[in-house]
């Protein structure tokens, strides 16, 4: 890539010099939901060289409401192959890698894609599963591969309440408060996470009445606690964690 590239001409004038860096880097995005579809989507728009992009899910339509990749033309496909798509739309000069598994630490000893963790400037955790984000996290802070792990963004409303910090000074967030836990009994204490202490709201179900021709008057709301999710807050835990690995990236300050 080029820095005289019209691509990125407007993110040149934040960066500078420092895009040569960005054009150089390879980050492996984990997890391509609503948290890691905008992450990974933000990072080709900024310039980052090489990604590499992890997820055995496929896109449904349930994700239309709050994911990047998600769209109409591609229900059913793998998410990793949509965001490999709409980068290419970006950007087809962008390098990409996608791994059509989930990450477990079985898989990425026979995924050829996921074995090139050790390779990679940085890793984004966006995976749902506990145990495969602790089993991630543990992988990477034992071999010193810098890490951002989101925590919860499910039956949240307020996309202003995230923040960067590290787990140990999490408060409030459910997920934050069990990853802590299971990571403490590993020895691990220290890690950067996106995370917000807004209280989850208690989320309404959906129950169908009866069929009419406006699908709104189809269904009677009730408490339930299957995770809501709004348009608006994981593309911003999303988003917040693609700016904090490009300003490690290339140590920048928030100044």
């Amino acid at each position: 890539m080029d820095i005289r590239d019209e691509v990125y001409s407007r993110t040149y004038g934040i960066y500078g010099p420092d895009m040569v860096k960005l054009f150089k880097s390879h980050v492996m995005v984990i997890g391509l939901g609503g948290v890691g579809g905008a992450l990974a989507i933000s990072l080709a728009r900024c310039g980052v060289g090489e990604l590499t992009l992890v997820d055995g899910d496929y896109v449904a339509k349930s994700n239309l409401n709050r994911q990047m990749i998600a769209t109409i033309s591609n229900l059913g496909v793998n998410k990793a192959e949509a965001a490999l798509k709409m980068i290419k739309d970006i950007n087809p000069d962008i390098k990409v890698n996608i791994s059509t598994s989930f990450f477990t630490l079985e898989n990425m000893e026979k995924d050829e894609v996921l074995k090139n963790i050790d390779k990679v400037d940085y890793v984004a955790d966006a995976i749902d599963n506990i145990k495969a984000k602790t089993e991630l996290i543990k992988y990477c802070v034992d071999n010193n591969i810098p890490i951002i792990s989101s925590m919860g963004a499910g039956n949240k409303t307020n996309p202003c309440g995230f923040k960067v910090s590290d787990i140990s000074k999490t408060q409030v967030d459910p997920l934050a408060r069990v990853m802590r836990q299971r990571l403490r009994k590993l020895g691990i204490n220290h890690f950067k996470v996106v995370y917000s202490e807004e209280e989850p709201i208690e989320a309404f179900g959906r129950e169908l009445i009866e069929e009419t021709e406006s699908k709104f008057e189809t269904t009677n709301y009730t408490k339930s606690r299957a995770p809501s999710s709004s348009p608006f807050v994981p593309s911003v835990a999303g988003l917040l964690m693609g700016s904090e690995i490009v300003k490690d990236l290339v140590n920048t300050s928030d100044t």
